[in-house]
C-alpha cells in the first residue's frame, strides 16, 4: 500500500509540473502569436524558444507548480477542483497541441 502512495505522489508532482509548464507557455506564447506577421513552423519554434528562455515564464511556471502541488495535498473537494480537473485538462490539451504540431511537421516534410 505504501508503494501506491509513493507512486501517486510522483504522479501528482509530474502532473503539477506538466500543467504548470503548459499553462505558463499558453500565457506567454499565444498572445505573441496573434501579433506576428511571419508564417510557418519556424516562427512557432522561435516564439516557443523565446518564451521558454524568459524569466517570466519560469516564475509563472514555478508559482503554478506550487499552486497545483499544494492543491494536490488538500481536502478531497479542493483536490478534485483545483488539482485533478485543471492538471488533467491542461495536460491533455497540451499533449494534443504538441501532437498536432508534430504531425504537421512530419506531413510537411513529405511534401
Amino acid at each position: 500500500m505504501r508503494r501506491l502512495g509513493k507512486a501517486m505522489d510522483y504522479l501528482k508532482g509530474i502532473l503539477s509540473g506538466l500543467a504548470a509548464i503548459f499553462v505558463a507557455e499558453f500565457v506567454f506564447f499565444w498572445p505573441t502569436l496573434g501579433g506576428e506577421k511571419a508564417t510557418g513552423v519556424a516562427v512557432l519554434k522561435i516564439l516557443l524558444l523565446e518564451s521558454v528562455l524568459s524569466p517570466r515564464f519560469w516564475i509563472v511556471g514555478v508559482l503554478l507548480f506550487g499552486l497545483f502541488f499544494a492543491a494536490s495535498r488538500g481536502s478531497t473537494v479542493l483536490r478534485v477542483l483545483f488539482f485533478w480537473i485543471p492538471t488533467l485538462t491542461v495536460s491533455a490539451l497540451g499533449f494534443l497541441i504538441v501532437a498536432m504540431y508534430a504531425y504537421l511537421f512530419v506531413i510537411s516534410r513529405h511534401h
